[in-house]
C-alpha cells in the first residue's frame, strides 16, 4: 500500500484544482511504480525524488491539463547524445534529450496508458540515476 505525502495532499486541498481526480490517479501510479520514490512539493506542484534527486514533477498550472515532467533535476547538465530512454508507447513529448513531458486532460486518458506510464517512470529512473 502506498502512502501519499500529507503535505502534498494539503497543498492540493487548498488549490481546489478542477483536475484533482487526474492528479490523484497520477500520484498513485507514480508512487506505485517504484518504492524508492518520495513525494514533496516543488516548483508549485507534486515532485518526486529518486534517492533524494528530483526526477519527476507534475505541472498542474494552468488547470487545463496535467503534465508529468521527466527530468534530471534543476541544474543544467550536459545533454546526452540520444534521448535518455526509448519510448515505444509514443506518449512522451521530448523537450531535450534529457527532458520529456507526458500530458493528460482526463482520468480516462491516464487509465488507458497506466502500465506504459509505470514502465516509462522506471526506465527514466534507471537511465537518469
Amino acid at each position: 500500500m502506498i502512502e501519499l505525502n500529507n503535505e502534498v495532499s494539503r497543498f492540493l486541498d487548498e488549490l481546489n484544482h478542477p483536475l484533482r481526480h487526474v492528479i490523484e490517479q497520477l500520484r498513485t501510479i507514480i508512487l506505485q511504480s517504484n518504492p524508492d520514490l518520495t513525494e514533496n512539493i516543488k516548483w508549485n506542484g507534486p515532485n518526486y525524488c529518486y534517492h533524494d534527486e528530483d526526477r519527476l514533477t507534475m505541472r498542474i498550472q494552468p488547470p487545463k491539463q496535467i503534465q508529468l515532467i521527466f527530468h534530471r533535476g534543476a541544474k543544467k547538465r550536459t545533454q546526452p547524445e540520444h534521448k535518455l530512454i526509448q519510448d515505444n508507447s509514443g506518449l512522451l513529448t521530448w523537450k531535450e534529450n534529457d527532458r520529456a513531458l507526458l500530458s493528460f486532460k482526463q482520468v480516462d486518458d491516464l487509465k488507458k496508458v497506466e502500465s506504459h506510464v509505470s514502465a516509462l517512470i522506471n526506465d527514466w529512473l534507471s537511465a537518469s540515476a
